[in-house]
This record gives C-alpha cells, sequence and structure tokens, in this order.
C-alpha cells in the first residue's frame, strides 16, 4: 500500500509583487505528479488555474488575476495531497493609467500601452483600447453554459467590441444576477463616459478657434490686397508671402512639438530600458545574489536560480545577457570547488555528506563526487587508526606526545552511543581481580598501555565504519540524488558506476579490516606479525606479556566490536579475520592462564602451614583444587564460543599445549609436595602452627614440641598424596572435562602416574627413617658370626612393607 504523499507546500514565488495578469513562477514541494493532478490554484484569493502551466512537482508558472486583496497567499490544490498552504505572499500593485505626453516613474505594462504614431496597431480597433468593463459595476459569470447562450443568439457575440455585438448577450452572461439599481447605475456610468468624449471633442473645437479666425483673418487680407494691387507682381508678391507665413507656421508648429516629441522619444526609450531591466532583473542581480546565498549557506536557493538561469539564457545570443550569464557561471564554478571541499573536509557526519553530495548532483558537478567522498573518508578512518597506535606508543615510551600534532577524534565525548559503551557496565573478573570495568580515571592508570589502546582502537572503528558503509549503501541504492538528478539519468549513472565499483569498496573494507587486526596483533601477539609488518603496526615496548585477566577484557572488548559490525550486515567474508584474530586471542589467553596457574602453585609451598586436620590432612590439597577451579571458571567467557566463533580446541596443536601445561600443573604441585616433604628440619618454619591440633597420637609430639620432625613431614605428605589420589585429581579432572578440555584422560592418567611415584619414594624414605635405628642395633650381632644372607632364604619384604604401611 502506497503511503499518501503530503500537501502542497509554496516556498517561493518570483516576482513576488506586480499588477494583475503579472506573469509569476511559483516554487515549492509536492505540486502535484502532473498537470491533471493539478485542482487548483489561487493568488491572494483570485482562481488563476486557468493560466497555470504545470512544470515540475516543484515548478507551476501562472498569470496574476485581479485579485480580491492587495496581499495574500499563494495556496495549490491537487488531488493527491490535497490543499496547500504557503510560506510566502505576493503583493498586488494597482496600475496608474498614465496619459502618452505624462512624465512618469511607473512603469506601464506593455501589454496595455500602444504606440499610436507606429502602424504596429493598425490592425487593432478603437474599440479594443476601451476598458473591460464599460458599464462600470461588478461582474457575476458563470451563471449560465456558454453553449446555450450560442444557441439561444446564433451569430451574435458578448464581445462588445465585435461588430456582431448582442447586448442581451452580454447582460445575461456578465450581470444575470445584477440588481435593477445597480443597472441604472451602469446607464449613468455610460452617460458619464459619452459626454466626456463629447466634451472633450468640443473643448478641443474651441481650443482652435482662436487659431481658426486667425488663419481666416490673413487669408480675407490677402485677399484684398490682390483684389487692390491687381497685378502679378502683387500676386507673386502676395504668393512668397502666403508662403512665408506657412513656413513659419510649419516651424513655429515643429517648434512647439518638437520639446513635446523628444520628452515622448526619452520616455519611449527610457521605458523600454526599465522593461529590459525589470523583466531581466533576475539575471542581472543574480551574481551578486549567488555571493550572498552562498555566504548564507544557502546552498537550495543558488541551486534553484542556476537552473532557472540556465534554462532561460544558456543558449542566449544577446551579448549584455552572455555576459552576465558567463559571471554566473564563474560564480557556480566556485561554488561547485567549494562544495567538493567541504564534501571531502574530514571528520564530517553522513547528514552532511549527502547534503553535499546531493548539491553538486544538481550542479552537475564533473566527475564522481560520491565515490571521492567515499575515498577520502576510507583514507580518514585508515590514518585516524595509525595515528591512535603512534599516540600510544609514543606515550608508552615516556615521550611527550603534546609536541607532535597527531589528528584523533574525541570519543570519548562523543554524545551518540556505542555498541562497546556497555563496557562500563561489565562484571570484574572473580578471585579477587584488580581489574575494574568502570571507565573512571584511575581505571585508565591501572589498565596497561595496549588494552587502552585496543579498547580506543575499536570504539574508533565502530564509531566511523557504520557512517563510512551506510554512505556506500547511499551511493548504490541512490538515494544521495535528488528528484532532478534522477529525472537527468545522473542516478542510472551512479548506480551503475556502483556496480563497477563494488570491488573496490570491497577491498577498502577488507583494508581497514586487515589494519584493525594487524594493529591489535602489534600491541597483543607481536609474535604473530611479519617482519615486514612489525614496524608499520608494532613498536610497543613488550616488558611483559599481559595477564590472563586483561587478555579476557580485550577478547570482551573485540567481541562487542565484531557484534557491532556484524549489525551493519557487513559481509561475514569481510569480518572473518576478526574471528580469526578473537580465536588467536583466546588460545593465548588459556595459554598464559595456565602458564600463570602453574606460577601461583608453585608458591602454594609458602602458604602450607603444616595445620593437620581429622582426616591427617593439611590445607594445602585444597588450596590446590580452589586454585585450578578459579582459574578455569576465569577462562569460561573465553572457552565459550559465541556465535560465528569456532572451538578453541579445534586446533591439534592447541590441544596438545593445552594438554602438556595442565600436565605441567599438576607436576608443579607434586614436585612442590616433595619439596616440602625433603626439606631439611632447619628449614621449617613452625612459629606459626596452631596450638590446637587435634590428630592421633602418632602426632603427639607436635603438640609437645611445636615442632614437626622429617618423619611426620613424610606422613603428612604420604596422607596428601593419599587425598590428591583418591578425591583431588578425580575432581578436578571433571572441571576440566566441564570446560571442554581434550586429553582429559591424559592428564589425569600422567598426573597420577607422577603422584604414586612421589608416594613410593615419600613411603620408602619414611622406612628408611623408621629403619635406620633398628639396623643401628642390629648389624654389629649380624656380621660377628659371619652371617651371610646369600646364603638365607630372601624375605617377603614387599608383603610386609604394605601392611606396615596400612597399619600406619
Amino acid at each position: 500500500m502506497s503511503r499518501a504523499r503530503q500537501p502542497p507546500l509554496v516556498t517561493g514565488i518570483s516576482p513576488n509583487e506586480g499588477i494583475s495578469w503579472t506573469k509569476v513562477t511559483i516554487r515549492g514541494e509536492n505540486l502535484g505528479t502532473g498537470p491533471t493532478d493539478l485542482i487548483g490554484l489561487t493568488i491572494c484569493g483570485h482562481n488563476c488555474l486557468l493560466t497555470a502551466e504545470w512544470m515540475s512537482a516543484s515548478k507551476i508558472v501562472c498569470r496574476v488575476g485581479q485579485a480580491k486583496n492587495d496581499k495574500g497567499d499563494i495556496i495549490v490544490t491537487t488531488k493527491s495531497g490535497g490543499k496547500g498552504t504557503s510560506t510566502v505572499s505576493f503583493k498586488l500593485l494597482k496600475p496608474e493609467k498614465i496619459g502618452i505626453l505624462d512624465q512618469s516613474a511607473v512603469w506601464v505594462d506593455e501589454m496595455n500601452y500602444y504606440d499610436m504614431r507606429t502602424d504596429r496597431n493598425k490592425g487593432i480597433s478603437p474599440l479594443s483600447l476601451r476598458p473591460a468593463n464599460p458599464l462600470g459595476i461588478e461582474i457575476d459569470k458563470g451563471r449560465f453554459p456558454q453553449k446555450d447562450l450560442e444557441a439561444l443568439f446564433p451569430g451574435m457575440s458578448a464581445d462588445f467590441t465585435s461588430e456582431n455585438f448582442s447586448a442581451a448577450w452580454y447582460l445575461i452572461e456578465n450581470h444575470s444576477t445584477t440588481s435593477f439599481d445597480q443597472l441604472k447605475t451602469a446607464v449613468v456610468n455610460l452617460k458619464k463616459q459619452a459626454n466626456k468624449k463629447n466634451e472633450g471633442s468640443l473643448a478641443y473645437v474651441k481650443g482652435g478657434l482662436s487659431t481658426f479666425f486667425e488663419a481666416q483673418d490673413a487669408l480675407s487680407a490677402i485677399h484684398q490686397k490682390l483684389e487692390a494691387d491687381g497685378t502679378e507682381k502683387v500676386e507673386g508678391s502676395m504668393t512668397q508671402k502666403l508662403e512665408n507665413v506657412l513656413n513659419r507656421a510649419s516651424n513655429t508648429a515643429d517648434t512647439l512639438f518638437q520639446e513635446v516629441l523628444g520628452r515622448k522619444d526619452k520616455a519611449d526609450s527610457t521605458r523600454n530600458a526599465l522593461n529590459v531591466l525589470q523583466r531581466f532583473k533576475f539575471l542581472f542581480n543574480l551574481p551578486l545574489n549567488i555571493e550572498r546565498n552562498i555566504q548564507k549557506g544557502d546552498y537550495d536557493v543558488v541551486i534553484n536560480d542556476y537552473e532557472k538561469a540556465k534554462s532561460l539564457f544558456g543558449k542566449t545570443e544577446v551579448q549584455v545577457f552572455k555576459k552576465y550569464y558567463a559571471e554566473v557561471t564563474t560564480r557556480i564554478e566556485a561554488l561547485r570547488e567549494l562544495l567538493l571541499d567541504k564534501l571531502l573536509e574530514t571528520p564530517s557526519t553522513l547528514h552532511d555528506q549527502k547534503r553535499y553530495i546531493r548539491y553538486l548532483s544538481d550542479l552537475h558537478a564533473p566527475g564522481d563526487p560520491a565515490w571521492q567522498c567515499i575515498g577520502a573518508q576510507h583514507q580518514w578512518i585508515l590514518q585516524l587508526m595509525h595515528n591512535c597506535k603512534e599516540s600510544y606508543v609514543k606515550e608508552q615510551k615516556g615521550k611527550d606526545i603534546f609536541l607532535v600534532y597527531i589528528p584523533m577524534l574525541d570519543l570519548d565525548s562523543d554524545v551518540r552511543p556505542s555498541p562497546i559503551g556497555h563496557l562500563s557496565q561489565t562484571a570484574s573478573l572473580k578471585r579477587g581481580s584488580s581489574f575494574q570495568s568502570g571507565r573512571d580515571d584511575a581505571w585508565r592508570y591501572k589498565a596497561p598501555q595496549q588494552v587502552v589502546f585496543v579498547e580506543k582502537l575499536t570504539k574508533l572503528v565502530v564509531s566511523q565504519l557504520p557512517n563510512f558503509w551506510k554512505l556506500w549503501i547511499s551511493y548504490v541504492n541512490g538515494s544521495l540524488f535528488s528528484e532532478t538528478a534522477e529525472k537527468s539519468g545522473q542516478m542510472e549513472r551512479s548506480k551503475k558506476n556502483a556496480r563497477q565499483r563494488q570491488n573496490d569498496f570491497k577491498k577498502m573494507i577488507q583494508e581497514v579490516m586487515h589494519s584493525l587486526v594487524k594493529l591489535i596483533r602489534g600491541a597483543l601477539l607481536p609474535f604473530s606479525l611479519r617482519e615486514g609488518e612489525s614496524r608499520q603496526y608494532g613498536g610497543w615496548e613488550m616488558k611483559s606479556e599481559l595477564s590472563g585477566q586483561w587478555l579476557t577484557h580485550v577478547i570482551q572488548t573485540v567481541r562487542l566490536s565484531s557484534e557491532s559490525l556484524t549489525a551493519l550486515e557487513i559481509p561475514n567474508d569481510m569480518l572473518q579475520i576478526i574471528q580469526d584474530l578473537i580465536l588467536d586471542l583466546r588460545v593465548r589467553c588459556i595459554i598464559v592462564t595456565l602458564q600463570h596457574t602453574a606460577e601461583d602453585i608453585k608458591r602454594l609451598a609458602e602458604k602450607e602451614d603444616w595445620v593437620v586436620d581429622n582426616e591427617g590432612l593439611t590445607s594445602l590439597p585444597s588450596q590446590f583444587e580452589q586454585c585450578i577451579i578459579h582459574s578455569l571458571q576465569s577462562l569460561k567467557t573465553v572457552l565459550d564460543c559465541k556465535p560465528g566463533e569456532a572451538s578453541v580446541f579445534q586446533q591439534q596443536k592447541t590441544q596438545e599445549d593445552v594438554c602438556q601445561l595442565s600436565i605441567g600443573i599438576m607436576q608443579v604441585f607434586i614436585d612442590c609436595l616433595e619439596q616440602l616433604s625433603t626439606k631439611p628440619d632447619g628449614d621449617i618454619d613452625t612459629a606459626h602452627l596452631s596450638v590446637d591440633v587435634s590428630s592421633p597420637d602418632l602426632f603427639g609430639s607436635i603438640h609437645e614440641d611445636s615442632s614437626l620432625s622429617s618423619e611426620q613431614r613424610l606422613l603428612i605428605a604420604l596422607s596428601n598424596c593419599r587425598y590428591l589420589e583418591r578425591h583431588t585429581f578425580l575432581n578436578i579432572a571433571e572441571h576440566f572435562e566441564k570446560h571442554g578440555f581434550q586429553g582429559v584422560e591424559k592428564i589425569t592418567q600422567v598426573s597420577m602416574e607422577s603422584l604414586k611415584e612421589l608416594d613410593q619414594r615419600l613411603f620408602e624414605m619414611y622406612i628408611e627413617f623408621k629403619a635406620d635405628p633398628i639396623v643401628g642395633s642390629l648389624e654389629p650381632g649380624i656380621y660377628a658370626g659371619y652371617f651371610d644372607w646369600k646364603d638365607c632364604l630372601v624375605p617377603a619384604g614387599k608383603y610386609l612393607l604394605i601392611k606396615l604401611r596400612n597399619f600406619i
């Protein structure tokens, strides 16, 4: 279902004042879809539809009628939009009737002016000079159909200038509702006009009587003189005198009327000059008006005036018109350059870009300004990204970045909503993380420089790329251009150019994506760049690698940027490089987190307090398990796959690396247990031991001396190993499987084997500690009788050791 068109709106009329029957040009919006759609046009309350000529939806030409009001609106009515409104008004001027010899500075419309001294009005009847309303009363037409009147008065006419004029027809057509009193008034008016004409003729005759009498006296004197002389000489002399009198009369007449005729010729020439100036004042004032409107920024007015001048004087051969039109063309060319500079100026909004492109299109600017704007925006985004990197690299190296001017956008003060703006509301990481998600100033001082850079860079791309993409879409579908461009075929040419440049624009988007990814890799994953790319995209001082917590934050930032770009309906193949970056960051985050977890577990030996609970265990196994669980929980958002992302364990190398790191973590803890068990007695710090230790009688010495012997540490370590084997390692394996780790069986198997080996070594050490006193007392007696064990059966020591261990 099509939407209803908007009502007509008149925004301009040229000229905006004049007398009746003045030709005007009406401009506005929604002025109809065609000549048949225009059903009404009134100016100052007078219907001008009969003289209206529909040109376009924004232009109508008509003539002003005899309006009822001196000043009023211009109302256009269409079938599609209904009755419209007007933001301008027209002022009707009353013409002054000027005699042929009167001086006047008022312009007389040439259609009412007749030069009686020339032959151009020979065919015009004197009656045609009569007024349009001879009766002098109000005319009311349209009561009776014209066909009926023609049938009623065959061969007659209502035109009072016609030879077959019918007064009855005229009265029926123009005064059918006129009252009798008004008709009586009309009769009086006709009589006044007739008397005025008669009086004028009589006055003309009276004014010439003196001249007539003088001429008559002169002729009588001449006649008498001729009769008195009666000679040829006198006759010739009198004839000569008569000729002289006639010549003097002619010269006197010429002298009398020369001034009048000169004034008339001067008035005609002045009137003609004024006529030219009045009629073509639009062109003469146009250069100055163009400059004024350009200064005010009214480019629409300039374009409309230029189109009008182009249609009227574009092919003129009149030299003065060509001169002024050349001035107009020069200023329009300067306007094209100005608009192109504003279009390519950065930064700029999408609204301004569309506006300037539409202006240049209406001015028929050479080339393709829309594509030039797209190219300029592309280079501007790339420059912003590299400037952002240079700014943070210099700041990291301690240089004064304010000494070098680097144009940057103030994205923090941007009021437009950013898709990554809600990062400030994300929950902080667990396990006592020092990361603060708020966007306060303290956060920026605490965050590593690379993290702040990545967030600034992604915010920059997300804020600039949508307008860049929308500009391209508008260029493709032709919405950048106006109705004038659509009629001229420029829109179709633009669409054709867009189809031919799709690959070029795709390369622009890919270049922006590649620059974004490589700049992030240079800051976080410099080892993933090629040798030639390190200088362009790297340059960071990597004193220490980012922790898993900061890498997790970076991954969240890049993910949100990817979601924002996906919402623009950018093809997935252009965004695949960002997904590859996210995958590499996830893998690196897992590896770094596991490495840091191994370091944390190595430091657990310092936290061993040797406080034994009722089960004969210390807090060390529980701390080890909690450390791994917290580490895996911090990786949950990294391990989970967002839409479009692949599993971090899809690559065999990643599986192997993670498996080896997990085995290494388990081995680190096993080594920690062995180190604690075999540490010399003097190295054991027992000052922090609790006196309230509940343990079997075997540990009674702890209560007495508040110190642990080597045998006691071995027994506690053996108890911890047994608990690790039966509970802790199995729980950890379940958490590995829960978070999607691969090779959990291998991790568990290798860890169990290593733990059993430690358990065996510690048990043998404990037996050795217990057996040394016995062997020391028995050994002298054994060798006293030269006893040789080779002659005896091998004792079942293995079973004895197992029983002894179970007893303990």
